[in-house]
């Protein structure tokens, strides 16, 4: 067996390869298609090339020291105070050191969430020793404000330092404005309330941060990597603003202030966004007048990535997310558990959630190197080319007189709403693939365990006196997810569903590939696919399709078989009854014979397939 150095001895033998070398074998394999059909892009329009050299002479980004973990924070939001106090104990006997305490009418509330009130907050906290070093952060929204309030007095009250407390307030009223699409006041009457409270905790010995940029409001209501982050630098300055202007020295309102953002499965992007955000806010206090300390940023998993259907593939969403978070320097992650797209986690998903950051973090080690992307070419690229176009867009709201100001002149929203019109369409296309949702769905899963709670119903809030268009959250699979409900609704009634007859021509070399693609996509909408072992001749295609019980029919099999049987098949398909019939892959030059013939549409890789499925639902309930 050969050595280390033996093997770079022998490496050393080879020329060194270059990107001219590998263009030139690329080229070859292209075979004079251009070049840019590998060149991937963003919903920000950035360029993402197939390989890139290493970027020289580049720093690590400062931010979590090397060796020091993120802390690991679980999610508390059951609506019972005694529950929810059980959960938050076992969570922090059992791996996590912090809790992320979601308030019923937050934007992360997604449903459920905590009881504000003070006795209520009393018994969440019963047993937590809050002063040990463990991090507390609160998402509030305007309904559940006081939250913030009496937290700090169960400090006063227990009689704990309050600068021994880790606590992350989470005040963010242009947050919580931009998603519900409305505001009682405005900024002006705004600035006074918010520094109040930051005066007022920071009197009583609270170390802060208090105020929080939440660029979830972006991601979550499907807009892009450069929107979120604009969002929050132009947040986090409209704070520092009010900060200041409160009589604060600028230096103490710096550390007054921290960043939550969205992590999601995309890697490279994610790794890069929150690589960028350090940058960019660095920046923002140089230009203060500054010297930049290490913003705090948290990182909460996607919302809008999770699915209904196969929920353990959140699992593995999730996962990636948290690598990638921790690898970008998030110095907290909250990992949303797989089943809340359901209803409120049980223990499993919980313990699920927090053991994906033990794993990562215990096992694999990703906290003890400091920025580990630091000189990947790749990365290095996409987090400057981040920073330089989120940087062009803060300046936009600047210019608009700020964020409060670009909400009310639906600055934000309009670039929100066109990428998530894309994001949709891309969906609808599964060109953005939502496993087990979009693509390889399983009809026969087995129903997922939530607990069964009454959320905390608050009163309302202030008269909507100054309204902008809101910028609610949405998950990406729910028009999929909304076929299939149909569909088991459908199944619960009649005992069986809506069904499609495969129509497979020739022998399973011929079928097999097609076949699986049209059950896949017919299944994504909860049209359950008859598969058949294959016909040669019409008259048993026919009495096979009667039998079956399907309304739709679709052929599938090779192009050579298409142009021998496809058009005989399909008139006996019509013949027989079948209500609309398909054909999966291009039919090329004989289009209009299969039409004439009786088939309707052809599903492809990269149609619409939700129109497609949505028009199939139509034809169906129609008969």
């Amino acid at each position: 067996m050969t050595s280390v150095t033996d093997d770079l001895r022998l490496a050393a033998d080879f020329a060194p390869a270059t990107y001219d070398d590998w263009r030139k074998l690329v080229d070859g394999v292209l075979k004079g298609a251009p070049f840019e059909k590998l060149v991937g892009k963003t919903y920000d329009g950035l360029k993402i090339d197939p390989i890139y050299p290493r970027a020289r002479g580049a720093a690590p980004v400062a931010g979590r020291p090397a060796a020091a973990p993120w802390q690991i924070m679980q999610r508390i939001d059951h609506p019972d105070a005694t529950m929810a106090n059980a959960q938050a104990l076992h969570d922090l006997e059992n791996g996590a050191n912090g809790l992320t305490l979601v308030f019923a009418g937050a934007n992360g509330a997604h449903g459920f969430g905590l009881d504000p009130s003070a006795e209520a907050i009393t018994k969440v906290l019963d047993g937590v020793f809050i002063d040990a070093g463990i991090g507390i952060e609160l998402q509030i929204g305007p309904q559940s404000r006081m939250a913030a309030i009496h937290i700090a007095e169960y400090v006063k009250r227990r009689g704990l330092d309050p600068a021994a407390c880790d606590i992350r307030f989470g005040i963010d009223p242009l947050g919580a404005g931009a998603v519900w699409g409305s505001s009682p006041y405005s900024w002006p009457e705004i600035v006074p309330a918010i520094t109040g409270a930051i005066k007022g905790l920071a009197a009583m010995g609270f170390k802060g941060p208090f105020a929080a940029a939440d660029g979830r409001v972006i991601h979550d209501a499907g807009g892009s990597e450069v929107q979120e982050l604009a969002f929050v630098l132009a947040t986090g300055v409209a704070y520092l603003r009010a900060i200041e202007s409160a009589g604060i020295a600028l230096e103490d309102a710096q550390g007054m202030i921290y960043a939550r953002l969205a992590a999601d499965a995309d890697q490279f992007l994610t790794m890069a966004k929150f690589r960028a955000l350090r940058l960019l806010w660095a920046r923002v206090e140089q230009a203060s007048g500054l010297v930049p300390k290490p913003l705090f940023i948290a990182a909460d998993t996607a919302w809008r990535m999770l699915t209904q259907r196969d929920a353990y593939v959140n699992m593995l969403r999730a996962t990636m997310a948290t690598f990638s978070a921790g690898l970008g320097g998030a110095d907290s992650i909250n990992v949303l558990p797989h089943t809340l797209a359901l209803g409120l986690p049980d223990a499993f998903a919980r313990r699920a959630a927090r053991n994906t950051q033990l794993v990562l973090l215990e096992e694999s080690n990703l906290a003890k190197v400091s920025d580990p992307a630091a000189g990947s070419g790749g990365i290095e690229t996409l987090t400057q080319q981040l920073c330089e176009t989120a940087w062009s867009l803060f300046q936009e709201i600047e210019k608009a007189g700020g964020m409060f100001a670009s909400l009310e002149q639906s600055l934000i929203q309009r670039k929100v709403a066109a990428t998530r019109k894309v994001r949709e369409a891309n969906i609808a296309r599964r060109k953005e693939v939502l496993t087990g949702a979009t693509e390889f769905p399983n009809l026969h899963e087995a129903q997922v365990a939530v607990l069964e709670a009454q959320p905390i119903v608050l009163a309302p809030y202030g008269e909507a006196k100054i309204k902008f268009d809101p910028l609610p959250p949405m998950r990406l699979a729910v028009p999929f997810e909304q076929l299939r409900d149909r569909s088991d609704q459908i199944l619960k009634k009649s005992g069986a569903r809506p069904r499609i007859f495969l129509a497979n021509l020739g022998t399973p070399a011929d079928f097999t590939a097609r076949a699986t693609f049209a059950r896949s996509f017919f299944e994504t909408g909860g049209i359950e696919a008859v598969d058949t072992e294959g016909f040669a001749d019409p008259a048993a295609l026919a009495n096979a399709f009667k039998a079956s019980g399907a309304a739709l029919a679709c052929l599938c099999s090779s192009d050579k078989v298409y142009a021998a049987q496809a058009t005989a098949s399909a008139k006996a398909l019509q013949d027989a009854g079948a209500r609309h019939i398909y054909l999966a892959g291009r039919p090329g030059e004989q289009e209009a014979a299969f039409r004439a013939a009786g088939v309707h549409d052809f599903i492809v890789a990269g149609g619409d397939a939700l129109a497609a499925l949505q028009d199939a639902w139509q034809r169906m309930e129609r008969a």
